[in-house]
């Protein structure tokens, strides 16, 4: 381990949440830090409430901190406005307490690739809203770096699933449908290969580029289950839940038609490129350098449709 000292984690969300939890089984000292208290926090982990519109109080709650974590989001339709100054004032707070950053990013910033893997080398070469602030971002932390103002580590994954993910692609619509005997709801086409990322294993893989010198200064591609089409996925959730599941494909036209009226489906709309093409994860740079081994992909569907019956039977 690299960096020994405080680790701050900036967002409680579903990925902020699980690699707090991960760097406390590692012995690392945790501080998370989010608006509002999460419902559950691992033993052993701080919380401190800031408003991140305020650089000061990013500073504030960073001081002493050897790394920092950027694992913040906004609403998808505020991401132009209001992404890029929080991710500011995390790069600020890192500069500040001299500390490495860690920034969890997807990967809309490379745009459609024509089915090519996504490899860590490609162009920044997105073509939406949502991907070319991404890419924007991006390119400001790695400005950042080549300026030597600040260490940083790029953690990137796909399409995240797990406990706890109910809005993402992989979330309530697919699984909660599934155990409900309903079908899953899917834009695109099933029968491509796609990655998903697991939550815990995007969690060990941020940790790790926390404290792995060997990440620093490099953009990586995190660690998950196998690439399988999202029809074979299905069908290890139907396993699951003891029945089969039907895809229900939403039509491009009537996504961009409910798109005009809802500004929430006009955003996941300008994404359905990634659904009709080959969209696969390269994680071999991460893999070869860290060794890491991740969830199979049966484990990761298992885990996740535990954790959906659970909440089922929540009183």
């Amino acid at each position: 381990m690299s960096e020994s000292g405080l680790h701050v984690v900036f967002g409680t969300g579903q990925v902020g949440s699980a690699l707090a939890a991960q760097l406390d089984r590692l012995g690392v000292e945790v501080r998370t830090v989010s608006r509002h208290r999460p419902a559950a926090l691992a033993d052993g982990v701080d919380w401190r409430g800031a408003d991140l519109t305020d650089p000061e109080a990013a500073a504030d709650v960073a001081k002493g901190a050897a790394v920092l974590y950027q694992c913040l989001n906004v609403p998808y339709t505020k991401w132009p406005e209001q992404f890029p100054p929080l991710q500011r004032a995390v790069v600020a707070a890192a500069e500040r307490a001299d500390a490495l950053l860690v920034s969890l990013e997807n990967l809309y910033a490379y745009g459609p690739t024509a089915g090519r893997p996504l490899t860590e080398d490609l162009p920044l070469a997105a073509t939406t809203v949502k991907g070319r602030t991404r890419a924007a971002m991006a390119e400001e932390l790695l400005a950042a770096s080549a300026a030597g103002r600040v260490r940083i580590a790029i953690g990137r994954a796909s399409d995240f699933f797990g406990a706890g993910v109910t809005e993402s692609t992989l979330g309530r619509r697919v699984f909660a449908n599934a155990l409900g005997g309903r079908r899953a709801d899917f834009i695109g086409n099933p029968d491509l290969p796609h990655t998903y990322s697991y939550v815990p294993d995007m969690a060990a893989g941020l940790a790790t580029l926390g404290t792995d010198a060997r990440a620093i200064g490099e953009v990586w591609h995190l660690p998950g289950p196998e690439t399988v089409t999202t029809r074979t996925l299905l069908s290890l959730v139907a396993t699951e839940v003891g029945h089969p599941v039907e895809v229900r494909r939403i039509p491009k036209l009537a996504l961009r038609a409910l798109g005009v009226v809802n500004p929430m489906i006009r955003a996941l709309a300008e994404l359905e490129y990634e659904f009709d093409q080959p969209f696969v994860l390269d994680t071999s740079k991460y893999q070869s350098t860290f060794g890491a081994s991740s969830t199979p992909l049966s484990a990761a569907v298992s885990e996740t449709i535990a954790w959906y019956r659970s909440q089922r039977s929540a009183p």
